[in-house]
């Protein structure tokens, strides 16, 4: 609906964990087998192979997660030939695979160039603020906090399911449910495809809402056609989840500063 491109809300230090973490992600990313070439849209049987064994070793599993489930056969990496034609080889894992450590190596992971960089965007956007109010060492943990809060919540709602989880989606989801809850009134420059892309300023309450408003909707099935393919509720679960850790912070948030200048096309008044 909104393209969010930056937000009028200053930082008081430098937020090293944001940096860090979008550091992280782009570097596992270019790590991953296949994905550094991705934005070709092409990938060969071997890389394909290489890749889903890549994911079922560290990708979060809701069966795993929930029943221990684990398979007895997965993705080996390797190409074989049978009487189908040319596949991917599975076998016994010759791996021990932590259920609840794959929660943390899933955030990292992020299926396409697209995937990564719609992530990045609202962390580097978003993030910084959310840093400076909790500081860094607390807003890591509140991260990652959200990050499991969200796989174990889509998990528990998917409990049969043997597809992979992966992306910083959640805990970037509880980032921004922090945001709202801390700088409601903060200015978000945004960018609204109608013909053209039109900038506008928005307050962040509703950019935000309307973010949160769109993932409810997809998450009940009432979305576009691929909204299956997108761990909707992980979102929400995300999101929610930050908005009641940084509920306590808010009586002590400084305000952000007075918007001045256009705003929904009339000029704002100083000081107001």
């Amino acid at each position: 609906m909104v393209i969010p491109v930056h937000d009028v809300n200053p930082v008081r230090r430098t937020p090293w964990v944001t940096y860090a973490l979008l550091v992280a992600n782009f570097v596992v990313f270019l790590r991953t087998p296949g994905m550094a070439g991705s934005v070709t849209g092409e990938s060969s049987l071997a890389q394909l192979c290489h890749l889903q064994a890549f994911l079922d070793h560290y990708a979060a599993v809701p069966r795993e997660l929930i029943g221990h489930q684990m398979p007895r056969l997965v993705p080996t990496g390797d190409v074989g030939v049978g009487a189908q034609g040319a596949g991917c080889v599975v076998g016994p894992p010759a791996y021990d695979k932590s259920p609840e450590l794959s929660v943390l190596t899933a955030m990292f992971l992020h299926g396409s160039w697209l995937h990564l960089l719609g992530n990045m965007l609202f962390l580097w956007i978003f993030g910084n603020n959310v840093e400076d109010r909790m500081g860094h060492l607390r807003f890591l943990l509140f991260y990652l906090v959200c990050g499991c809060a969200a796989s174990y919540g889509f998990a528990l709602l998917n409990a049969d399911s043997s597809t992979p989880l992966i992306g910083a989606s959640g805990a970037i989801a509880g980032v921004l449910g922090a945001y709202l809850v801390l700088y409601p009134r903060a200015r978000v420059w945004v960018l609204v495809p109608f013909l053209i892309f039109l900038p506008l300023r928005l307050p962040a309450w509703i950019v935000l809402g309307l973010w949160f408003a769109l993932q409810a909707v997809y998450s009940s099935g009432e979305g576009l056609s691929d909204a299956g393919s997108v761990a909707y509720a992980a979102h929400i679960v995300g999101f929610v989840a930050g908005m009641l850790i940084a509920w306590p912070l808010r009586p002590g948030t400084p305000p952000p500063p007075e918007p001045r200048g256009i705003l929904f096309g009339r000029q704002a008044r100083p000081g107001r």
